[in-house]
């Protein structure tokens, strides 16, 4: 014989799910606010913006701020991960050739 399924315990487990997921949605979009400098920001300011973006609906500048939102990404990206061609400081491996930074011309 089968056991009973308990709906009640499985409607909570779904709705703490839930609630979880909202909670890290909320969190995100805050980190993402200060990411972007956006928490200088009022929130009137903030939340016209926001409504203005989610109103557009030409696909030419929806695809332009996609394209500035990869690129802010990404370059967030490059900031954070190691490169191999940088040293521990992380300033980027010079060429030959190069002159050091306190090498330049006029310095004692």
């Amino acid at each position: 014989m089968r056991k009973p399924r308990d709906f009640d315990a499985e409607l909570k487990a779904l709705d703490d799910k839930a609630k979880e997921l909202k909670t890290r949605k909320v969190r995100q979009l805050g980190e993402l606010v200060i990411a972007t400098g956006a928490d200088t920001l009022t929130v009137n300011e903030l939340a016209g913006a926001l409504i203005v973006l989610a109103e557009t609906k030409e696909a030419g500048r929806r695809e332009a701020w996609a394209r500035r939102g990869g690129a802010f990404f990404q370059g967030r990206a490059q900031r954070t991960a190691p490169a191999p061609n940088r040293d521990a400081r992380g300033a980027p491996p010079q060429s030959v050739g190069a002159q050091p930074p306190s090498g330049g011309k006029g310095t004692a």
